[in-house]
């Protein structure tokens, strides 16, 4: 691939995340497209097989941008319990974060693509494990090091905890009120602070 077709490639995906994110693998439209790319409908699958092959890249986008500032949290100096704080801290803002992406790309796209989109559906599935994966590798750790113990496992833990925010996201993204986001990340703190630390 030349250099001026990987600019190109680029520059649609990132054109085009934020309008999947926002409307869906169904709801977004080869118009939508191009006109936001300013491209023709050959000039994009020139560049990707289809539809599909687009959204999915699209999708992996947004996903990269999220993992790297999960990992960028999490890998603060500090014990378990800095990094806890740190994601959580991440996490009240996060409306404000994802508001360039057109949302929650984990909700937005695993919701939409539950019944007509397999490879998407899956693709977010994974990236919810490995979020879910790495708050538990901070889990253990925090445990090894005795600064927390935990009523269950690191994994199944975090696993309530990502459930927690995610759930959060969804109530505020869909009644547009920051409280149900707000008071779930207080809740959280309280919780950690008071229950887990050792």
């Amino acid at each position: 691939m030349t250099k001026k077709a990987e600019r190109t490639t680029a520059y649609i995906i990132e054109t085009v995340a934020p309008i999947f994110n926002k409307f869906g693998y169904v709801g977004t439209s080869m118009s939508d497209l191009t006109e936001a790319t300013g491209l023709t409908k050959g000039a994009i699958y020139g560049n990707f097989e289809n539809k599909e092959a687009l959204a999915l890249s699209a999708f992996e986008y947004n996903r990269s941008h999220l993992l790297s500032v999960i990992d960028e949290k999490l890998d603060i100096e500090g014990g378990a319990l800095d990094k806890l704080f740190s994601l959580i801290r991440f996490y009240r803002q996060y409306d404000v974060f994802t508001l360039p992406f057109g949302g929650c790309p984990i909700l937005n796209v695993g919701i939409d693509a539950q019944s007509n989109n397999k490879l998407l559906a899956a693709a977010v599935k994974e990236t919810i494990k490995e979020i879910e994966g790495k708050i538990a590798l901070v889990l253990e750790d925090g445990i090894k090091q005795g600064e927390i113990h935990l009523p269950v496992p690191p994994l199944q833990f975090a696993k309530q905890l990502f459930t927690m925010l995610q759930g959060a996201i969804a109530m505020s993204t869909m009644t547009r009120d920051r409280k149900y986001l707000v008071n779930t990340i207080a809740y959280l703190e309280h919780l950690i602070q008071k229950e887990i630390k050792s």
